[in-house]
């Protein structure tokens, strides 16, 4: 593979600590949610940052994937859910379930689509056979 960009960010202090982009445009505080024993609060973690990345890059699969099919993808959106829980054998694993939506596609085209887009998506290649991913077509919203 031809590598075309690498981002770089550093990590300090763990899940309690801050991340830090090399180029500045990406600096976060982290914190261990309620819910994992922690302090929760304002502050993100990684499986936040995990979902944003893994959405934005799955949408902008499904728009690839609908521009090659020459379909529209206007309105397009995807919310990922991580979830992270033990896994059994001591360590910790995750859970993705993407919710895609393509409001001026039908079902079938949209179902056809975000298929495609699972085989395209740089995010969902890197977790396929490790990292249990539900990828859901919601319908569109009634237009009021």
């Amino acid at each position: 593979m031809k590598v075309l960009y690498t981002a770089e960010a550093t990590a300090h202090g763990g899940r309690e600590g801050r991340v830090r982009s090399s180029d500045g445009a990406l600096v976060a505080d982290l914190a261990i949610p309620k819910e994992l024993g922690g302090p929760g609060g304002p502050a993100t973690n990684p499986e936040q940052l995990f979902a944003a990345g893994y959405a934005a890059c799955f949408e902008n699969a499904m728009r690839l994937t609908a521009r090659r099919m020459k379909l529209p993808a206007n309105g397009a959106s995807v919310t990922a859910l991580v979830g992270i829980g033990p896994d059994g054998s001591g360590g910790y694993g995750l859970t993705v379930a993407l919710h895609a939506r393509l409001p001026d596609l039908d079902r079938d085209q949209a179902e056809r689509v975000v298929a495609k887009a699972h085989g395209v998506c740089p995010y969902s290649n890197a977790v396929r056979g490790n990292v249990e991913v539900t990828v859901v077509v919601d319908p569109a919203p009634d237009v009021i």
